[in-house]
C-alpha cells in the first residue's frame, strides 16, 4: 500500500531565515513558493536530493514546540550524504555548530545533529 516517503512539513519562526537555511545553505531546490494572504503565511515546497519534499510553512506567531530529540513528536529530520566528515566542514565554515560525529552502534555509519534556525534536531547520515 505504501509506496515511499512523500513529504515532511516544518513550520519555522522566521520565514526568511528559515528559507535561506534550507535553499541558499543546504541547497535544496525550490519546487514552488505560495504566499497565502489569507492566513499571513507561506508555503515553500523544496524537493530532497534522492526523493521526497521538504514543506516549509510560516505562520503569525506560531507557538513553541519542544524539540530535543528526547520530547514526544518528531525526534529529529535526518539528510543522507557521502561523506559526513566533509559535510561538517562545509557546515561549519558556513557559521553552523554542529555536534561531534559518532558511529551508529547497529550500522556503524557516521553520523552527526545540528540544528535549523528554529532548532529543530537534523541529522546527516552518512550512506
Amino acid at each position: 500500500m505504501l509506496q515511499g516517503l512523500h513529504h515532511v512539513a516544518l513550520i519555522c519562526g522566521d520565514y526568511a531565515r528559515s528559507r535561506a537555511f534550507y535553499v541558499e545553505l543546504l541547497g535544496l531546490e525550490v519546487i514552488a513558493e505560495t504566499h497565502r494572504a489569507e492566513r499571513g503565511s507561506w508555503k515553500l515546497d523544496l524537493a530532497v536530493p534522492g526523493g521526497g519534499q521538504l514543506e516549509l510553512f510560516s505562520f503569525p506567531e506560531p507557538p513553541e514546540r519542544p524539540s530535543r530529540p528526547e520530547a514526544k513528536g518528531l525526534r529529529h529530520l535526518a539528510f543522507r550524504v557521502a561523506d559526513v566528515a566533509e559535510a561538517v566542514r562545509w557546515l561549519e565554515a558556513a557559521g553552523v555548530e554542529v555536534e561531534p560525529v559518532r558511529i551508529d552502534q547497529l550500522t556503524r555509519k557516521r553520523f552527526t545533529f545540528f540544528a535549523d534556525p528554529d532548532g529543530l534536531p537534523l541529522e546527516l547520515y552518512e550512506f
